[in-house]
């Protein structure tokens, strides 16, 4: 995550997360903005957790204003415009195809996942075996991977089969959970719950009636959340990322023969 300028800067400093509605108290402190977010799907504080992102406010942006551009995103439906400059420019269009597979879900919260799950690496291998730029396990992304960059194979670690196969995931997952709240089982926005069920699984939020109240899970969407601004390029610099086709094997360059010693040997015939 990006961390630049210090003058100018927004830190979401704690959130928690829920679903039926948002809290949110900016209060500008030596030079900062300290935002306290507290999202109480079921009533209560589910988790308290500390986020550290620095987003700098340029061209003398009021840090107040700023933070409440960042506050207003991470609170909303993660459908605003996805800021190009901010996610590699080979997979900006699969970032946008994800993004677009259905009403839930929209590219910024594809792009932000994505720098969760791998910080954009494709070669990415996880500690539970998980894969690939979207960090799916196999057996999720041998049912929705598909040959989405036409090169004849299908492979987690070809960066656009994985991002459209994590697309396809969160739709059914959002179908999914959207019956839950549809039929009462569950109470929150269908975008939290589609997180945490990414996260765990949809039994999990079905038997929590919700996010479920564990560390693991209420911090992942937060944190997704919290990259929402960044994505729609609210303050945040254009990042560096790791390559993401492996570096072509340089041709070597063919060296000049060497010279004859113009040296008579002494071993010559006169």
């Amino acid at each position: 995550m990006s961390s630049e300028g210090p003058g100018n800067s927004a830190k979401i400093a704690m959130g928690a997360v829920g679903g039926l509605g948002c809290l949110a108290s900016p209060a500008v402190l030596l030079g900062t903005v300290v935002v306290v977010i507290i999202l109480g799907g079921l009533g209560v504080l589910l988790y308290p957790l500390i986020v550290l992102i620095q987003l700098f406010g340029g061209g003398g942006t009021e840090p107040a204003i700023e933070a409440k551009k960042v506050v207003e995103v991470l609170q909303g439906d993660g459908k605003g415009e996805l800021d190009p400059a901010q996610v590699p420019a080979d997979l900006l269009e699969s970032i946008k195809a994800a993004g677009a597979l259905c009403e839930a879900i929209g590219p910024v919260v594809v792009a932000a996942q994505l720098d969760r799950e791998s910080g954009f690496d494709p070669n990415k291998v996880g500690p539970e075996g998980e894969e690939g730029i979207s960090q799916l396990a196999p057996a999720v992304f041998t049912q929705f991977g598909e040959d989405d960059d036409d090169n004849g194979k299908v492979s987690a670690f070809d960066a656009a089969d994985s991002i459209m196969a994590q697309g396809r995931h969160l739709c059914a997952l959002a179908g999914e959970v959207q019956g839950l709240v549809d039929s009462g089982q569950a109470i929150g926005t269908v975008l939290d719950l589609t997180l945490a069920a990414y996260n765990t699984n949809v039994e999990a939020v079905r038997q929590a009636g919700g996010i479920p109240a564990v560390n693991r899970t209420t911090g992942y969407v937060v944190s997704i959340r919290a990259m929402f601004a960044k994505y729609e390029g609210i303050g945040a610099p254009p990042p560096s990322f790791p390559p993401t086709t492996p570096p072509a094997t340089p041709t070597p360059t063919p060296t000049a023969p060497s010279s004859p010693d113009p040296t008579p040997s002494p071993n010559a015939s006169p």
